[in-house]
């Protein structure tokens, strides 16, 4: 057994962990309002994009009338045969399962689309994402191909890829969820979608943690491309929160100062709802069809910007609930630690006493 000296070590060495849980705790709860703000500050540019793009759905023909193809390419579904998947993870540990949950929903969607005999391309964003599969799958191979032309005037520059295997990593956006930027974002969004376009791929999944609020939120797949339908999220796979988490999640929300209700929509969204739904013949000051061409792309953009911004709230949430189970698990190894140390103390006193009182027996 420990002596009194090594049990106090440990409950200083415990307590100062506590310390260090509990300052994370309060940081990690911080970030998550300002995540919060954010996600909801962009939610009436996002709702207004959609409502612009269905009121021009009913004012544009979206079949051509000779050909009867689909006017946009984002429309249009091919056979799976090349699949995208897009898994947004953390940059940082220290968040519980959060980081593997994400993980082992993106394995599970490859395993099963690898057994229909599917290519799949893996894009990481997070660096927890980028380092667990470039460890178990290789990178993509692109060669750089020059063209001249006129006199070395002009020069045409492609990359062309050349896949080795099935499942390969085509990206890597690891510090794209420090700060997330709208232009960073539709950078990403804008080689996706030239992939898409060019038929290099023939499906683009998500794969994300969906949050609306500490106590509500899950792990989901996410079918990005074709578009199906405007405004609606098409969810392939869905893990949600067990009661054990919630439960956890909102005791973490309460010492934290952490509403765990979900932000109600402002009046901004219900105008941004309006728009497009009553029968009034809006004038726009292009045609509508090449709006239509033009603002699809930037819908793309819009989804992959609420994924990383739900994203980055549900890890904060994450990591505040760890350390708060952290910073409990602490004070409850104190404590334990402070009555064995109290016993140890008492049992060397006994000890002493009964020595003493021996020997003034023995005189």
């Amino acid at each position: 057994m420990a002596n009194v000296l090594d049990l106090r070590r440990r409950i200083r060495s415990v307590k100062n962990t506590r310390q260090i849980t509990k300052a994370m705790k309060m940081v990690s709860a911080a970030k998550l309002r300002r995540a919060q703000e954010r996600a909801l500050q962009a939610r009436p540019y996002a709702q207004m994009l959609t409502s612009v793009l269905e009121s021009l759905v009913r004012r544009t023909d979206l079949f051509n009338n000779t050909t009867g193809d689909v006017m946009h390419p984002l429309l249009v579904e091919r056979e799976e045969k090349n699949v995208l998947v897009v898994v947004v993870a953390g940059d940082k540990g220290f968040a519980g399962a959060f980081n593997s949950n994400i993980v082992k929903a993106a394995q599970s969607f490859i395993n099963e689309r690898r057994g229909q005999g599917q290519n799949i391309d893996i894009e990481p964003i997070g660096r927890k994402a980028r380092d667990i599969f470039r460890k178990r799958y290789p990178a993509a191979v692109y060669e750089r191909k020059e063209e001249h032309y006129d006199n070395d005037l002009a020069t045409h520059i492609e990359n062309i890829r050349h896949r080795a295997e099935p499942i390969e990593v085509t990206g890597d956006h690891s510090g794209l969820l420090q700060k997330i930027g709208f232009d960073e974002v539709a950078e990403v969004s804008r080689s996706i979608v030239e992939r898409y376009t060019d038929s290099e791929i023939d499906a683009v999944y998500l794969v994300y943690n969906e949050f609306k609020s500490v106590i509500s939120q899950r792990v989901v797949v996410e079918k990005l491309l074709p578009i199906r339908k405007l405004g609606s999220h098409e969810i392939t796979a869905a893990e949600e929160m067990t009661d054990e988490q919630i439960e956890a999640a909102a005791r973490a929300a309460q010492t934290s100062g952490v509403s765990v209700n979900e932000p109600e929509s402002s009046e901004i969204d219900a105008e941004a709802k309006k728009f497009g739904t009553s029968e009034v013949d809006y004038i726009f000051g292009a045609d509508p069809e090449r709006l239509f061409r033009h603002l699809m792309p930037r819908y793309v953009t819009t989804q992959i910007f609420h994924a990383l911004l739900e994203s980055v709230a549900a890890e904060h949430a994450a990591r505040m609930t760890a350390m708060d189970s952290a910073t409990n698990n602490a004070g409850e190894m104190i404590d334990a630690l402070s009555l064995t140390m109290n016993r140890v103390r008492q049992a060397a006193i006994t000890k002493e006493i009964i020595e003493i009182v021996s020997g003034a027996a023995a005189l």
